[in-house]
């Protein structure tokens, strides 16, 4: 089993699902009434890199999903899921086959039902070869998905079949325990045939050649647009409930403009930054958390020889303070990294101890200056290599460039390295590290669920995520035994992945730098956000209310 997860990239970590409902808000105690103009206006810190399902990869494409797409079920404010085109599910053959039942009274916004069919044309369309999607593995525990995916099988093979135009069966390989937490993400939502053969390879290119079944319409992109509006859908099928008319978002990649934009009431939501989180924590408007994500420094191997030693790889983790890092140059509550793993991704099931803690290898994360020096001349002379001149690509977002700063200072310590920064557009930047085009770079990975398989397995020999060229037989044999012989031994299970993470960072495939905070200031008036995991607003709770 392969699920990755899907949040790429430092500048995406706070970006939010916003939907509204019909009622009183239950945070004011049912008597607050709504504002007369239900409009909201976000600022992003990057471009929408995709609007269709099969090719998105990062939060901010994901999160536009989730508001004008929508699933079999969503995510609740406890992160179960609920019903929402699916009205029933049974589940039979020991976990193995799910048939749902589909409402009758949802449609497209083409005017077109949302059928059963949608669904199994949505996931074929993942799955075939010429789609070339990066997330294709994450449908990989549905029968005979990976042998669609590769070529080796049919389309109709497939295990999803409709029956008529509301009854859909799913025949999984083996039994998933959080199958239906996967359902709720968009990678398994339905997509319209009628419309990607009416647009063709354009589908999904602009907002007006993509139709929408949730309860926004994407408006106002064109594809690289700085800026875009989501419209309430007059389609969808639960529209009574969706309060908000719009959200206005805007492109800001400096916190700066962002919080300066805010406070000339010309956004309702900034993120913060540094100096900016001490000086706003007594603010009536400050928000703080910690997601489940990690931010991390990869090194290519397929790029720079000297790379492939696992000595230099030691040398350049031993040589960044995390906890510097974290407190000196960044200062809004991140947490340096234990390890790849972040906190909040699951407990011991016999023991309770948290994942992070029981998996830590204290050596790959700590830092001593020397111990570097010393691991640098050992990898230099195991690797034939006298010095090390390599690019760092970042987006060119604030907190971007200040972490690569401080890691282009700490690397240069060491004896021979020369590390030049290189800052591109976010977007631009996904596009060069699903290539394998950079020699170092920041990547950033988010939870969909609270299991560190859904981190572990971005490390795997054959995931199309690990474009490193770091591979380990024995981290691919322990997560293949830990899914698929003791999926259903949880303890079992678990020191597996517990030895993986290890592997992992005993041998440097990659080097975590922390667990980033996301701190804001979102208006009072905007009540009843809640959020997974990840940090990200879901569900259709957030309402404007009036002063």
């Amino acid at each position: 089993m392969q699920h990755k997860g899907i949040y790429l990239g430092l500048s995406t970590l706070a970006l939010l699902t916003l939907a509204g409902c019909g009622a009183k808000s239950s945070s004011n105690g049912g008597t607050a009434k709504y504002a007369a103009k239900q409009e909201l206006n976000w600022t992003v810190s990057s471009e929408l890199a995709a609007n269709d399902i099969p090719k998105a990869t990062d939060t901010l494409s994901f999160t536009v999903l989730q508001n004008t797409q929508e699933g079999l079920y969503r995510l609740n404010k406890a992160g179960t899921p609920k019903n929402a085109l699916a009205t029933s599910t049974k589940v039979t053959n020991g976990g193995k086959t799910y048939t749902f039942n589909l409402r009758k009274n949802a449609k497209w916004s083409n005017g077109q039902p949302v059928t059963a069919k949608d669904f199994v044309y949505s996931w074929q369309r993942t799955l075939a070869p010429k789609t070339a999607s990066q997330d294709a593995f994450y449908l990989y525990q549905v029968k005979n998905a990976e042998a669609v995916n590769k070529g080796k099988k049919p389309l109709s093979s497939l295990g999803i079949k409709a029956d008529g135009n509301y009854k859909l069966t799913v025949n999984l390989t083996k039994p998933v325990s959080y199958f239906k937490k996967l359902l709720a993400w968009p990678l398994f939502y339905p997509v319209n045939q009628k419309a990607v053969d009416k647009y063709g390879k354009a589908y999904g290119t602009t907002a007006d050649k993509t139709v929408y079944n949730g309860p926004f319409r994407l408006t106002k992109w064109n594809g690289t647009s700085k800026s875009w509006t989501l419209a309430k859908n007059a389609t969808y099928w639960d529209k009574s409930a969706v309060h908000l008319t719009k959200i206005n978002e805007q492109v800001t990649e400096s916190t700066t403009t962002s919080y300066n934009l805010f406070n000339s009431k010309k956004t309702d939501e900034t993120l913060l930054n540094g100096q900016q989180v001490k000086n706003n924590k007594n603010n009536e408007n400050f928000v703080k958390r910690l997601p489940t994500g990690s931010q991390r420094l990869d090194l290519n191997e397929k790029k720079v020889k000297a790379f492939k030693n696992v000595n230099v790889r030691k040398a350049f983790s031993a040589a960044i303070d995390r906890n510097q890092l974290v407190k000196d140059v960044l200062q809004d509550g991140s947490v340096a990294s234990k390890g790849f793993v972040p906190a909040g991704m699951g407990n011991n099931p016999k023991t309770g101890e948290a994942f992070n803690q029981e998996a830590s290898v204290n050596s790959a994360v700590s830092y001593n200056l020397k111990k570097a020096k010393q691991l640098l001349a050992k990898g230099y002379k195991e690797s034939g290599t006298k010095s090390i001149n390599a690019t760092l690509s970042v987006s060119d977002t604030d907190s971007s460039k200040q972490v690569a700063e401080f890691v282009q200072s700490a690397l240069e310590k060491l004896p021979g390295v020369k590390i030049s920064i290189k800052t591109v557009p976010f977007v631009q930047l996904i596009t060069q590290q699903n290539n394998g085009n950079y020699e170092l770079t920041f990547s950033g990975w988010q939870s969909v669920f609270a299991d560190p398989i859904n981190f572990l397995d971005v490390f795997e020999s054959n995931s199309s995520y690990n474009t490193t060229g770091w591979k380990n037989s024995q981290y691919d044999q322990l997560l293949d035994e830990s899914e698929n012989q003791d999926g259903n031994q949880p303890t079992k299970r678990w020191a597996k992945l517990v030895a993986a993470e290890k592997v992992l960072m005993n041998d440097q495939g990659t080097i975590p730098l922390y667990q980033q905070a996301q701190s804001q200031l979102l208006r009072k008036n905007v009540k009843n956000v809640v959020y997974n995991p990840a940090g990200v607003p879901y569900d259709f709770k957030l309402t404007y209310i009036a002063k």
